[in-house]
């Protein structure tokens, strides 16, 4: 038995989880496609995911960190590849 009480988890959590991860899953599809308009829609979901739930923090922050190499790869790619941005 604990000596710490587990915190029961409430939808606010599992939202913030889900959020979190769909932020973590388009920034890696914005790496392929159209990475000017995917990839910052990514961070802002990432960055309401990390101020909603103390939980799911890490998770957050790992989608915020792919958002910002996801987006600076996917400039690069796409540059280099001539496609386009948006």
């Amino acid at each position: 038995m604990s000596a710490v009480r587990a915190a029961p988890s409430d939808a606010r959590e599992a939202v913030a989880g889900l959020i979190a991860s769909a932020a973590l899953f388009t920034s890696l599809v914005g790496l392929a496609y159209k990475p000017a308009r995917l990839v910052p829609v990514a961070v802002v979901m990432a960055l309401v995911a990390a101020r909603m739930t103390e939980r799911h923090s890490r998770l957050a922050a790992l989608a915020v960190a792919a958002g910002v190499v996801c987006w600076t790869v996917g400039m690069a790619i796409a540059v280099l590849t001539e496609r386009a941005l948006y």
